[in-house]
């Protein structure tokens, strides 16, 4: 029996060292202690941009701090440029300039002009109830030109209505004295753009002599959808893509961003699932959330998401990280005091942004436990075990 109780102390001391370790080491691993939490870089490389390299490499942590929000906020500016590319390029489409003189409508091919000259009912091709103008005009051929009584063949493409008028009286000025005539546009179909993605009636839109601006021609489309993403408006024009911000053109008045249109534009409305932010950790509903028309703040997100974990989390160690270009960005709240969350009020968050609560000491710590006990049990199970084949002997 000593001998028994000797072996089975030795399993018990060797048993106690084992969770001593574990523990130990638990503790040191385990995210959240203050040799985690208080690290003032992250422990992962990043991919961070180096100039024109990307490379990866650890990212710094920013307290939250009045001093950081002022700072942000003066660095703020809204969204004043028709440009950033899928790859971040600069570029620029036409902006709406209102003192600017927008140019006439050129005709093209596929485009039906009405011809009328006066005291000469012969010359002009009659609509009425029967015919439409779209039926009784004349339309403009695939190599641009029209035929007509008297003047022949004209080249039309590519010169306005005045223009193709002066050319008409040019030529029926030797077959009729003091000719009057004039030219318009009975159908507009040389010229046309696309309005896909979150629209309500995407397809195309004809342009025609009223200039069409992006915000037009979503208009034209039926307007935004519900699930629209009034920022994320991409326009293409030329193998070029640029992302037109439509919300800073209501809310900031910036309406360089309602550019001007092009034959052959293609006009995208992004849906708003890219305007989520997540919230995980310690709080009582992790998960996933969509900002309403990108504006959220820490406190808002912590709110939505039922708040911090009162028993588990660690309200002194509240992270957001943030990645949404080749700058990412740690911050850091302290929230164990309450005016804490009148910081966390005023910090913006964006989309993509990841809000984290970490967990307390004590729920790490009977994580760990939990993890350990059923493995304690087990070896003294056994170690207590009887064996018959063996005489009994343990």
């Amino acid at each position: 029996m000593n001998s028994i109780s000797k072996r089975l102390s030795g399993q018990h001391l060797l048993l106690s060292l084992l969770i001593a370790v574990a523990v130990s080491g638990c503790s040191i691993m385990s995210p959240g202690n203050p040799s985690y939490s208080g690290r003032d870089q992250s422990d992962n490389k990043i991919p961070v941009k180096k100039g024109d390299d990307v490379v990866p490499e650890n990212v710094k942590v920013k307290p939250i701090t009045s001093e950081l929000i002022i700072e942000m906020y003066k660095a703020a500016r809204p969204f004043r440029e028709v440009g950033a590319t899928a790859t971040n390029e600069r570029a620029r489409a036409t902006p709406v300039d209102p003192a600017a003189t927008i140019a006439d409508y050129k005709l093209g091919p596929g485009d039906i002009i009405t011809i009328i000259v006066w005291d000469h009912p012969e010359l002009t091709t009659p609509a009425g109830s029967f015919r439409t103008a779209e039926q009784a005009g004349t339309v403009v051929s695939e190599d641009g030109t029209i035929f007509y009584p008297y003047a022949g063949v004209l080249k039309v493409a590519g010169k306005t209505t005045r223009e193709v008028r002066d050319m008409l009286a040019n030529r029926l000025t030797k077959y009729i004295e003091k000719v009057q005539l004039d030219v318009r546009v009975a159908v507009y179909r040389s010229k046309r753009v696309y309005v896909v993605g979150e629209v309500n009636k995407p397809g195309n839109q004809d342009i025609t002599d009223i200039p069409m601006t992006v915000l037009e021609a979503v208009n034209r489309a039926g307007g935004f959808s519900a699930e629209a993403d009034f920022s994320r408006v991409l326009l293409t024009r030329k193998g070029t893509t640029y992302r037109v911000d439509i919300q800073s053109m209501y809310e900031e008045g910036a309406t360089e961003q309602n550019a001007l249109l092009e034959p052959g534009d293609i006009v995208n409305v992004l849906d708003r699932s890219y305007n989520k932010i997540f919230v995980l950790g310690e709080v009582l509903r992790p998960g996933s959330m969509l900002m309403n028309k990108k504006r959220s703040t820490l406190a808002e997100a912590l709110g939505d998401a039922g708040y911090i974990n009162q028993d588990r989390s660690s309200p002194r160690w509240i992270y957001v990280m943030r990645s949404d270009d080749d700058n990412p960005e740690l911050f850091h709240l302290d929230g164990r005091s309450p005016d804490a969350m009148l910081l966390a009020d005023r910090f913006p968050l964006r989309p993509r942004d990841i809000v984290y609560v970490d967990g307390s000491d004590l729920v790490r710590w009977n994580r760990v436990i939990s993890n350990i006990l059923p493995t304690s049990n087990m070896l003294n199970l056994t170690s207590g075990t009887k064996f018959p084949l063996f005489g009994g002997r343990q």
